[in-house]
């Protein structure tokens, strides 16, 4: 699979990466050996990111990883190679309690990073980033200097962020010690495009793409009446109940996502939707990589497929951002 440069870290990773929120929690129930097989799927197929945070499942998603990387360890791929160590990107600040800047503090961030590095076995944290907190965080220059000596300790190599809204990933990238900003971009979210992104590429600053399907709706399969479990985020975070609202559905009406979600799977044709969905987050300037979840192999299959397609054509960009002008922008555009 196709790579590229991770920012300033010096790391190659997968243009497809996997996100991991799922394998932890708040998507229905993947149970271990269903956990063990997405990682297995992902990492033979080439994905050397995973992405994941310590309150996926309180740390199960990362113990998940822990584990799926232990059995692999040492083991040769094709034509007799070394399987090489995957890029693991995790995340810290929301276990804080209670959920406020005043508890970003030099000593909180390193018993949250130290129970990460437990958690996934490691010495050294690959990318930590802090885990969209409060806005004030992302001005707090005591906040980066903590992350300063963390990677002078070597407890982490790197550190970014993830954000909710494109204002914050520009206050983050003000601080020359961040390294890669992650945030919701996709057909349905692209008010990134127009300055965040390059202002990380002018910064040499990597992107990670997240919420890429809009929580499923790019690829197709929802209809109004489709249903989703009583703990799976679709259902119980539709109006920002539990977290922001724009992490479920990317903020977008359920129902009229739905509706724009089938003009959008006519653009696709006979191609895959979801595919062309992360086709076309892959092939915006300045993404290194996008990180869709997965609860079954066949998912994570379907989403590296994205990285063999050609790139949209002209005409497919303009009818998706028409597309986006006409049903979308005025719901999310100027939240976000």
């Amino acid at each position: 699979m196709e790579t590229r440069p991770l920012g300033r870290t010096g790391a190659e990773v997968s243009v497809v990466g996997l996100g991991t929120w799922q394998l932890g929690g708040d998507w229905g129930d993947v149970d271990e050996q269903t956990a063990a097989d997405v990682l297995d799927a992902a990492l033979d197929a080439g994905v050397t990111l995973l992405d994941t945070a310590d309150v996926y499942g309180d740390g199960r998603s990362e113990e998940r990883i822990r584990k799926a990387l232990a059995a692999r360890s040492g083991g040769v791929g094709g034509q007799g190679r070394a399987i090489e160590r995957p890029f693991v990107a995790t995340k810290a600040g929301r276990r804080a309690d209670p959920f406020e800047a005043a508890q970003y503090t030099p000593e909180n961030l390193r018993a949250w990073i130290d129970r990460s590095r437990r958690n996934l076995g490691v010495e050294t944290l690959d990318l930590v980033q802090l885990h969209c907190p409060p806005t004030a965080v992302y001005s707090d220059q005591r906040v980066y200097d903590a992350l300063d000596a963390l990677v002078e300790e070597q407890a982490i190599a790197a550190y970014g962020v993830s954000v909710e809204t494109v204002a914050e990933g520009l206050t983050a990238l003000e601080h020359p010690g961040v390294q890669s900003i992650q945030v919701i971009l996709n057909v349905f979210r692209r008010k990134p495009l127009e300055e965040l992104l390059p202002a990380a590429a002018e910064r040499g600053v990597g992107v990670l793409a997240r919420v890429p399907l809009a929580s499923g709706l790019l690829s197709g399969r929802f209809t109004e009446s489709t249903t989703f479990g009583a703990d799976d985020h679709r259902n119980f975070n539709r109006h920002g109940e539990a977290f922001d609202v724009g992490e479920t559905f990317a903020g977008v009406p359920y129902d009229v996502g739905v509706a724009a979600a089938r003009e959008f799977v006519g653009i696709a044709g006979d191609r895959s939707p979801a595919a062309v969905a992360l086709r076309w987050v892959v092939q915006q300037p300045g993404v290194t990589s996008v990180i869709p979840g997965a609860s079954r192999v066949d998912q994570v299959r379907g989403n590296v497929a994205a990285a063999d397609l050609p790139p949209l054509t002209d005409g497919e960009l303009a009818d998706l951002e028409r597309l986006y002008d006409e049903r979308i922008r005025a719901h999310v555009h100027d939240r976000w």
